[in-house]
């Protein structure tokens, strides 16, 4: 079930104006060429690296409604929720639920105050019963980081959670979610500086910022470990983790959008007070990608 869920998904930017308001053309550009181009397997929209903690209900439904038609039903569309109560997160998972999207990716809350482990049960049970919606728990929030055996139980007891993207850089946490899980859920690697032996691990695939900053490489990464050519696959990762160590910040966002720019590709600006990509950052940014062979 929800197997088209699976290989390289990766995280859009949100192609901000410097009015704050959002390019719909650079959106609809990006996509498109996420797709044709790179052969990507799915994308993702308003997480992390869309600054979807950012975005209002009517940006997100714009956002999704804008790359659900673009992608024209050519590759399966996740929409992110970063919010801080269940009812946000309900409401903005009706405004996409017409839309067509595969899943929505939602975050535990992200503020200081963590919910007990009864309560983020609770938790995404409402969330997928009031949106009629998959969920894919999205494992990044550092004080309410959820442990392989909450989140097997999350998965055994809510029967609309269908996966989780375990980030952080923890591989033995994915290691043991993997195997608890077994093949009752989708789990997706956000482990960027370890996506070769993510996959080497049987995870089904990313949604991951590295995916968006070099999705070839990524794509060709994936397809080198279905394959079983662990030789390719080990001389992709030694490509793809110099770009991870340049763009691993604060900023990840910008980042990613200087990676794009370098490529060719419209990410637009950050929304503030994020900063962009510094002098300091682009040097080492463009010898990665140079030494990769992106540009």
């Amino acid at each position: 079930m929800y197997e088209e869920l699976f290989g390289i998904i990766p995280p859009l930017v949100t192609p901000f104006r410097a009015d704050g308001s959002i390019d719909e053309g650079a959106l609809r550009t990006e996509t498109e060429y996420l797709i044709a181009t790179a052969k990507v397997h799915g994308l993702a929209v308003c997480g992390s690296t869309g600054e979807g903690h950012t975005l209002s209900t009517e940006e997100t439904r714009l956002i999704t409604s804008v790359v659900i038609d673009t992608a024209a039903g050519r590759v399966p569309v996740i929409t992110g929720i970063i919010a801080n109560s269940t009812a946000a997160v309900i409401e903005r998972g009706r405004a996409v639920r017409d839309l067509g999207v595969a899943a929505l990716q939602v975050t535990p809350v992200h503020y200081v105050f963590r919910p007990n482990d009864d309560a983020m049960v609770r938790h995404f049970d409402e969330i997928a019963a009031a949106t009629e919606l998959p969920i894919m728990i999205y494992n990044v929030v550092p004080w309410t980081y959820l442990s392989p055996e909450l989140l097997t139980r999350i998965i055994d007891e809510v029967e609309g959670v269908i996966g989780v993207k375990q980030s952080a850089g923890d591989m033995k946490l994915l290691a043991d979610l993997l195997l608890m899980s077994g093949d009752r859920a989708r789990i997706m690697s956000a482990v960027d500086a370890l996506l070769y032996p993510s996959f080497a691990l049987g995870a089904v695939g990313s949604i991951a910022a590295i995916l968006t900053a070099a999705p070839t490489l990524c794509v060709e990464l994936w397809d080198a470990v279905q394959a079983g050519n662990h030789k390719k696959g080990l001389e992709l990762h030694e490509k793809l983790l110099p770009i991870w160590n340049a763009i691993f910040d604060d900023n990840l966002p910008a980042n990613t959008r200087y990676c794009m720019e370098l490529q060719g590709r419209e990410g637009g600006i950050p929304r503030p007070p994020m900063p962009v990509t510094s002098i300091d950052q682009k040097g080492p940014i463009r010898e990665a990608l140079l030494n990769a062979g992106l540009i």
